[in-house]
């Protein structure tokens, strides 16, 4: 049976197994899918290894995607954008193909809830792995700005200038930012601490649409925050978590599973519904 696993450290709480293996059911697929959380200095040699005893392909998460772009043989063209590997597939000629699924995933699951990309002003917190990996999906979308903000401003500046030549991007301060925008993106970590970016709150209009890319059983920091202060969506990344699985299985195995039934089952696995 062909065997797939994900890489990460911690990676025991991961919902990847649980939406793998309702993928390869849907899809009448035989696989396995199962954990690997090697200690940060031993994943070069879990994944050869894995490799190396008959793997077919993996995920990798925190904190091992910046690693796994330097290891595979060849990169997907959105993975050279992402500077980042999320998914690899063992190729029938032997070479390793890395790939990013996540920017993908995230645009997939804004669009099932019904946001309008093109031509919209987007705000995108943050300017870590996590951005990168969303701006050129984001940007062939054909916003009409994306505006970066981030705690440190060079990163930001940085960034934007890396990706300006998919599209209108650019960098401003927290305090610089002027609305309206259409679409707010947290690609922060901050929701995992409890924390919020520190946006101004007359930023937030009954129009907009707010997205963490954290998710949970509740409402995140940022979600609960964005509806105290008006907003009427809110999404957490719980849709994106699922979207760029489905891509990645759809990389793996050449089908492409249905989303929406399986997402239903994460909820109601995660006690949302």
């Amino acid at each position: 049976m062909d065997r797939y696993l994900v890489f990460g450290h911690p990676v025991r709480h991961s919902k990847s197994p649980f939406i793998h293996t309702l993928f390869a059911r849907q899809t009448q697929q035989e696989l396995e899918y199962g954990l690997a959380e090697p200690a940060v200095d031993e994943f070069a040699q879990a994944l050869r290894t894995f490799f190396d005893q008959g793997g077919k392909g993996c995920n990798v998460t925190v904190p091992f995607k910046e690693q796994a772009f330097t290891m595979v043989d060849c990169l997907s063209p959105r993975a050279k954008r992402a500077g980042a590997v999320n998914t690899i597939k063992l190729t029938d000629d032997g070479v390793l193909l890395g790939d990013n699924t996540d920017g993908a995933g995230l645009v997939a699951d804004l669009k099932s809830h019904g946001v309008t990309l093109a031509d919209s002003r987007i705000l995108l917190l943050g300017a870590g792995g996590a951005a990168r990996g969303a701006l050129a999906p984001l940007l062939a979308e054909l916003p009409s700005e994306l505006v970066i903000a981030n705690r440190t401003h060079t990163k930001a500046q940085q960034l934007a200038a890396e990706f300006h030549d998919l599209g209108p991007v650019t960098a401003q301060t927290y305090e610089q930012l002027a609305g309206p925008f259409d679409l707010v993106i947290n690609s922060t970590s901050a929701s995992l601490q409890g924390e919020l970016p520190p946006l101004a709150p007359a930023l937030i209009h009954t129009d907009i649409a707010i997205y963490d890319m954290m998710y949970g059983a509740s409402d995140t920091a940022f979600i609960s925050w964005a509806k105290q202060h008006g907003a009427r969506q809110t999404m957490d990344g719980l849709g994106m978590l699922v979207e760029q699985a489905a891509e990645a299985f759809t990389v793996w195995r050449g089908i492409r599973p249905g989303t929406k039934q399986v997402l239903r089952e994460l909820k109601r696995n995660l006690g949302v519904i």
